[in-house]
C-alpha cells in the first residue's frame, strides 16, 4: 500500500505501460483518474472499481488537461501524483524523408501534451502542499536511435522539462522525475513485429543486456517508486529502464532493437 490514500492521474492509461500503471498504483492503494483518448480508459476504470474514474482527455489539448485534473479535484478531492504517459511514435524514416506535419504531430502529444500536463498539475499541487509528476520519455531521448530523429528530440525536450521543473517547484515540495523505457512488449510494438508473445533472446533484442524484451509491469514499477514516498529524496532523475541498453550502447551503426517503448 505505498499510494495509501493518495489520488493519481495517468494519461495513456487505456493501453500498454498507462493501463499496467494504472492497475498498479490502484493495487498499492491510489485513487486513480485514467485518462486516454480512446475510450479505453473506461474499461481500465470499470476494472479497478470504485477507487478509479475515466476521463476522455486528448494532452494536446489544453482545455482538456485542465479539466482531467479538474476532475481529479472533484472526484477524489485533490491531485498528488501525475504520470505524463500518453505518447506518440510517429513515422520510422530517415530525417531527410520527415515532413513538418510529422514533427508537429509528434511534439504536439510528446512535449506540448506533457507541458500542459505538468503545468497544471503543478498549480493543482501547489494548492495541496506537493505532489510527484512522473513523465514517461523513452531511451531513445537519451541515445540515438536509427530513424527516430523527430521521436527522440522530443523526448529529449521532455528529459529537460524534467530536469528544469525539478528545480522550478524543489522549495514547494514537489519532485518532478522521468521514466525512459527501452523497447517493451506493448501493443504497438507487438503489431510491428507481428509475434503473439514476447520472443526472448539477443537474436531478436541485439544490443539489450539483461536479454528480454521489457514487460509494460517493468515501467509501471520505476513510475510507482518514482511516484511513492520511498522516493521522496530524488527528484530531477531521468531513470532508464532498458534492460542495460543505454549503459551499453556502442554507437557503431548497429540496427535498433526493434521499436522504442510504445504506449
Amino acid at each position: 500500500m505505498r499510494l495509501k490514500n493518495k489520488v493519481a492521474v495517468i494519461t495513456g492509461a487505456g493501453s500498454g505501460m498507462g493501463r499496467a500503471m494504472a492497475q498498479m498504483f490502484a493495487a498499492e492503494g491510489a485513487k486513480v483518474v485514467c485518462a486516454d483518448i480512446s475510450g479505453k480508459q473506461e474499461e481500465v476504470a470499470a476494472g479497478i472499481g470504485k477507487n478509479a474514474a475515466a476521463v476522455r482527455a486528448d494532452v494536446a489539448n489544453e482545455a482538456d488537461v485542465r479539466n482531467m485534473i479538474a476532475a481529479a479535484e472533484s472526484t477524489f478531492g485533490r491531485l498528488d501524483i501525475l504520470v505524463n504517459n500518453a505518447g506518440f511514435g510517429g513515422e520510422m524514416k530517415p530525417l531527410h524523408e520527415q515532413t513538418a506535419e510529422s514533427w508537429d504531430r509528434v511534439h504536439s502529444v510528446n512535449v506540448r501534451g506533457v507541458f500542459f500536463g505538468m503545468k497544471y498539475g503543478v498549480i493543482s499541487m501547489l494548492k495541496s502542499g506537493g505532489g510527484a509528476i512522473v513523465n514517461i520519455t523513452s531511451a531513445s531521448g537519451v541515445v540515438g536511435w536509427k530513424h527516430h530523429s523527430i521521436y527522440g528530440a522530443a523526448k529529449a525536450g521532455v528529459n529537460q522539462l524534467t530536469r528544469a521543473a525539478a528545480l522550478d517547484y524543489a522549495g514547494n515540495n514537489i519532485r518532478v522525475n522521468a521514466v525512459a523505457p527501452g523497447t517493451t512488449w506493448t501493443g504497438l510494438v507487438k503489431q510491428s513485429v507481428e509475434h503473439p508473445e514476447p520472443p526472448p533472446g539477443v537474436t531478436v533484442l541485439p544490443g539489450i543486456p539483461l536479454n528480454r524484451w521489457g514487460l509494460a509491469r517493468d515501467i509501471a514499477a520505476a513510475a510507482l517508486y518514482l511516484a511513492s514516498d520511498e522516493a521522496a529524496y530524488v527528484t530531477g532523475v531521468v531513470l532508464p529502464v532498458d534492460g542495460g541498453y543505454c549503459i551499453g550502447f556502442s554507437g557503431m551503426g548497429a540496427e535498433n532493437p526493434g521499436k522504442p517503448s510504445g504506449h
